[in-house]
């Protein structure tokens, strides 16, 4: 299996950091932190440049707001450096679930293991 995951870590980017990527991060790369889902932020020497290596599934949704406004220079400091403050209120942040078994599906909706009856409508019945 592991020559299988080579070959395909050479020629495909969604099954995690390609070859080429592996070694311009190796070669030029500095590893500033990793977020809470292992996922692991670089920036070169200069820090023109950052980039992420994903833990795992390459979704771009998978990157927390903080990580985020690093990547694309909103924030100068890293969030490991620099954590940015939350208010009480705000949820931890979570991928986009879309597209798979744990998306929202509202109540009536077919898409639930058991669908709540619908009351907003009589069903039509012949006489």
């Amino acid at each position: 299996m592991g020559i299988l995951n080579t070959l395909l870590r050479a020629v495909t980017w969604w099954n995690g950091q390609t070859l080429n990527t592996q070694i311009h991060t190796w070669r030029k790369g500095v590893k500033v932190g990793e977020d809470a889902q292992g996922n692991a932020f670089y920036t070169t020497r200069d820090g023109k440049r950052r980039w992420v290596i994903f833990n795992g599934e390459v979704e771009a949704s998978r990157v927390s707001p903080d990580w985020h406004g690093w990547l694309h220079h909103t924030y100068k400091e890293a969030p490991t450096d620099r954590p940015l403050a939350h208010k009480p209120w705000e949820k931890p942040h979570q991928e986009n679930l879309s597209g798979t078994p744990l998306a929202y599906a509202p109540a009536g909706s077919i898409r639930r293991a058991e669908p709540a009856p619908r009351k907003d409508y009589e069903a039509w019945t012949p006489e």
